[in-house]
């Protein structure tokens, strides 16, 4: 599993339990300290994997205050700065090669701490969502993606709507558990072009 995931889905479980002890009548103040003691004791550097990955950005302190149901107008201004965030490609072209993309979205490898920095990370995609229908084993936390290109179809405006939600779902929803594999430099622009192509191309395993 990736690194990154790993780590942001036990703090997301640590924030969670503290989220419920809350709710017995802790003040936030108390709570906050008590986060950042868990994270000092339990983080440490190691090769790659540096323990500043937990650190939060505001839309992630955000989703935490807020217990993933944040506020409109919040959500409304995040979701809007994270959406101008993205780097669109500069050739224009949003699918590469769908048989990168099946390698890729197989591959939970890179950014752990045995990993080197320059080893390209893998998508997991598997790890979250179904994408094909001889796939005997996949993750439910996202949506089964079988037959994405095939229902969406694969317009420009589609590769585009495909492109930014892999390079950054929470443009679309702020507190969306998918990683912003794009926004958080997970995967390259080529690689995340792959996996458009995974989703998008008619000879893809997903559109079979």
């Amino acid at each position: 599993m990736n690194a990154k995931l790993i780590i942001g889905l036990a703090v997301s479980a640590a924030l969670a339990s503290i989220s419920l002890s809350a709710q017995a009548g802790n003040t936030a103040g108390g709570l906050d300290a008590k986060t950042a003691e868990i994270v000092k004791r339990d983080f440490r550097d190691k090769g790659i994997a540096k323990a500043t990955r937990v650190n939060q950005d505001e839309l992630q302190a955000m989703c935490s205050k807020y217990v993933d149901k944040l506020p409109a107008k919040i959500k409304t201004r995040l979701e809007a700065e994270q959406t101008d965030a993205i780097k669109w490609p500069a050739d224009g072209k949003y699918m590469g090669d769908w048989k990168a993309g099946e390698k890729l979205a197989q591959s939970g490898r890179g950014m752990t701490w045995s990993d080197k920095a320059e080893d390209p990370a893998g998508g997991n995609c598997y790890n979250c969502h179904q994408l094909s229908s001889k796939e005997i084993a996949f993750g439910t936390i996202g949506p089964s993606l079988l037959n994405f290109g095939k229902i969406r179809g694969s317009s420009e405006d589609n590769q585009r709507y495909t492109y930014s939600r892999i390079y950054n779902a929470k443009a679309v929803n702020a507190c969306a558990n998918m990683p912003r594999f794009g926004h958080m430099g997970i995967l390259s622009e080529a690689q995340i072009k792959d996996l458009v192509a995974l989703l998008l191309d008619p000879e893809s395993p997903v559109n079979k």
